[in-house]
């Protein structure tokens, strides 16, 4: 038995009261049923700036009726100190996915991405410190990392941010560890490798690569590879990233105070993932035989990134069950309805 299965075995006997940042997001609504599915109660703030209410429909019929009734929503905005004390009361777990991403959005408005990023982050750590809650778990990004050259990416080494919500992010580690030295309140983050799967926003200009081609394919659209194709990453289906999140807020506080790499510790070009989503999209019947179209290298935009997860399977027990192609082949159905309504 992995020790996901064990901590899931253990929320079941003795629920826990959890709060999810960003909880109408895509992220956000996957922990939200994972969470309901084990009879978790949760608090969920979100002021849909980047989330979506059919997100937190569709959960809602993924879900018994009991289960749902564990849910309270707060529609709130992190940057509002007030709403955060609000959500926080009685939590146990925080789980802080709320942000703006994006680097093409920071570098057009880096003010605003500043203003979620750390004004906010730094509400709900300072709130959450206050409330006394077990853990804190936040969303970082393999996007710290930076020019640092190395690959596979370890947690230590780190080079200078390329965007500016690559620096929003690395402050909220900065500002963790300031909360563990000055207040003894200890965090965990979770640099995340360009997550993908179902309910991620396949709209607007800065939608993820994966939703964004799928769609384009699906509509028979032209998709635009930025570069020549052979920039990489280390993509990581969503059931991963939960795993992680759920293990990343249970964990003993030895393990607290850290930074882990979420990931599968593989790497798979731009012109490779064009691929597996065309042949992905023609097993399930949607035909599709365009070229990819090449354009010029995106500002900001780190040349490869793979992530060695060795300190999470260490320190956490995580054990990524999906790889790129698996977890391609679960979300294609569900990108394909709802495109298609």
């Amino acid at each position: 038995m992995s020790q996901f299965d064990l901590v899931k075995d253990k929320l079941l006997e003795a629920p826990k009261t959890w709060l999810i940042t960003g909880v109408a997001g895509f992220i956000g609504s996957n922990l939200l049923e994972t969470l309901l599915g084990l009879d978790q109660k949760v608090i969920g703030l979100d002021n849909f700036a980047t989330g979506h209410q059919h997100n937190l429909d569709e959960v809602k019929k993924l879900v018994t009726d009991y289960q749902w009734e564990n849910f309270t929503f707060i529609e709130g905005d992190i940057r509002d100190y007030s709403a955060c004390e609000q959500a926080l009361q009685n939590v146990d777990y925080v789980l802080h996915q709320a942000a703006l991403g994006s680097v093409p959005r920071s570098i057009a408005d880096p003010i605003t991405t500043n203003s979620a990023n750390v004004t906010g982050f730094l509400n709900m750590l300072q709130a959450a410190k206050e409330a006394g809650v077990k853990s804190f778990t936040y969303a970082a990004s393999s996007s710290t990392y930076g020019d640092h050259p190395a690959l596979p990416k370890v947690e230590e080494n780190i080079g200078n941010p390329l965007s500016p919500y690559a620096v929003t992010k690395y402050v909220n580690e900065l500002y963790a560890n300031v909360f563990s030295r000055t207040y003894g309140f200890k965090t965990i983050g979770l640099r995340y490798f360009n997550v993908f799967g179902k309910r991620q926003d396949p709209d607007g200009a800065y939608a993820a690569v994966i939703p964004k081609w799928t769609a384009s394919m699906i509509k028979g659209e032209d998709v635009f590879i930025n570069g020549d194709g052979e920039t990489s990453r280390d993509f990581c289906f969503i059931e991963n990233t939960v795993q992680m999140n759920i293990l990343a807020a249970t964990a003993p506080d030895d393990a607290k105070d850290n930074i882990y790499n979420v990931a599968v510790g593989d790497r798979t070009t731009l012109n490779e993932l064009y691929y597996s989503i065309q042949s992905a999209l023609n097993q399930n019947g949607v035909s599709n035989k365009n070229q990819p179209i090449y354009r010029d290298f995106r500002a900001g935009d780190v040349r490869h990134s793979q992530a060695d997860i060795s300190k999470a399977r260490k320190a956490l027990g995580y054990q990524p069950e999906y790889t790129i192609a698996s977890g391609i082949d679960l979300a294609m159905p569900w990108y394909i309805k709802f495109i298609s309504n």
